[in-house]
């Protein structure tokens, strides 16, 4: 595609919403080329250096990491080191049926700079006081708008649903430290949400538990929607013909009140035929049955358990790759017998310890994707459709319906110390919790 994206082209794309790496704009103009796509743009911190256009990809030490595919060591910016990414490692394990890696569009400074000012207002404070769109990207990635079903008549309605299943397992690994046994009995989810609860980020425990969107029962995969229903936060959004009518554009709705939940079930009139009251019920239904029945999330799962070290096995062989001290182990003792198993870690050699943090990256992807699935009433008596079909009993309709796997993003080396940090953090502040909950039984 030779266009690039000017100034003006700006008023054409509106803000559909946002992550912590990147924003997301809708197309609302007629271009042919961009009907039925989303633009995906770099942000930066608001308090961080912006990357000059033609700084290389990756580091020298991600490089080392990546080797094995040459494409995405070669890139010549990170925004084409994330697309290669996505096209050789994730489409191989997730496949690429489910997963559209997109094209790099060319656009100039002054594009990003009139679509920053212009999306100022619908952007949540929060997000507009941690960062920016990157000025000094010189492409951005243009794919699909999977909450729409393209070529679609305009009669058509499509209704879709955007999923953030997180980790799907409990972690088994002999890593883990004696004090931090309990994340092999709570999920990480779970235990965030306490700590997100006492930062003030949610303002309820969520009534989702990943463990039953994996679990491969169909009672639990449907248990898993209506609590994700019920707490939407950021895990959970519906779209009608491409506009949000439930969750947060880019923050966090935390519970679908009544008046919410009247609102959605209204909006629900033109694709679910049930009687009033009914409708929420049905399409919770209907999700259930396409995730149990698609079998969707099993590869998911296996690329999560990529990660059978956990952070706590893996900074250790991070420490090895960048070839600095182990902090981690210069704070225990040395007769401590976790630092024996540690000690195993420091002694394996590069390519195992390569591998290890490769593996830890790929799987983090994997906890933090979306999966977006949409329906659409499929027509009496049609039965060729180039879609997947589900069939709703409570309403005798079928839906062709198409999935896709999003937010796809590279996790940066970086960020293993980071990463370190955090699951510490979680994990302290959720024993902390119980511990005062225990403590005040007592007094009671």
């Amino acid at each position: 595609m030779a266009m690039v994206l000017q100034a003006n082209d700006a008023r054409e794309w509106c803000y559909r919403g946002e992550g912590a790496v990147n924003l997301v704009l809708a197309y609302s103009g007629e271009h042919p080329d961009f009907v039925g796509k989303v633009l995906r743009v770099q942000k930066v911190p608001r308090n961080g250096s912006q990357r000059e256009n033609g700084h290389p990809g990756l580091t020298e030490l991600e490089c080392l990491i990546w080797k094995e595919f040459k494409e995405l060591v070669s890139a010549p910016t990170k925004e084409m080191a994330e697309y290669y990414f996505v096209q050789h490692v994730m489409c191989s394990l997730l496949g690429s049926k489910n997963v559209d890696a997109g094209i790099h569009i060319p656009v100039t400074r002054e594009f990003l700079e009139t679509v920053d000012n212009n999306v100022l207002c619908q952007r949540p404070s929060w997000r507009v006081d941690a960062a920016m769109i990157n000025p000094l990207c010189d492409s951005v990635l243009l794919i699909s708008d999977h909450s729409l079903f393209l070529h679609a008549l305009k009669r058509d309605f499509c209704i879709s649903v955007e999923i953030k299943p997180k980790c799907g397992f409990l972690p088994l690994s002999e890593f883990i430290a004696s004090e931090n046994s309990i994340k092999r009995s709570v999920t990480r989810f779970r235990m965030h949400q306490a700590l997100k609860l006492h930062q003030g980020k949610i303002s309820e425990i969520s009534a989702y538990d990943p463990l039953d969107l994996f679990s491969g029962s169909s009672d639990r995969v449907h248990k898993a929607i209506k609590g994700l229903f019920k707490t939407p936060q950021n895990n959970f959004r519906v779209f009608l013909n491409g506009s949000l009518i439930l969750g947060g554009l880019g923050g966090n709705a935390d519970a679908t009140s009544c008046e919410v939940g009247e609102t959605f079930e209204n909006a629900l009139k033109c694709v679910i035929q049930a009687v009033d009251g009914r409708r929420t019920q049905c399409f919770l239904d209907l999700i259930s049955k396409t995730i149990f029945g698609s079998g969707l999330l099993n590869k998911v799962l296996e690329v999560q358990k990529l990660d059978n070290a956990d952070i706590e096995g893996a900074i250790h062989a991070y420490y090895n790759v960048i070839s600095q001290p182990c902090t981690v182990c210069n704070k225990r003792s040395a007769e401590d017998q976790l630092s024996k198993r540690y000690n195993s870690l420091h002694s394996i050699s590069k390519d195992e310890s390569l591998k290890i943090v490769r593996n830890y990256l790929i799987a983090a992807t994997a906890k933090d994707l979306s999966m977006m699935i949409s329906f659409r009433p499929r027509e009496d008596g049609s039965l060729e459709s180039p879609y997947s079909m589900v069939s709703l009993g409570s309403t005798n309709q079928s839906f062709d319906y198409k999935a896709y796997f999003i937010d796809l993003d590279l996790k940066p080396l970086e960020r293993m110390e980071y990463y370190y940090k955090l699951d510490q953090q979680i994990v302290g502040c959720y024993a902390q919790m119980v511990k005062s909950t225990q403590q005040l039984s007592h007094i009671e």
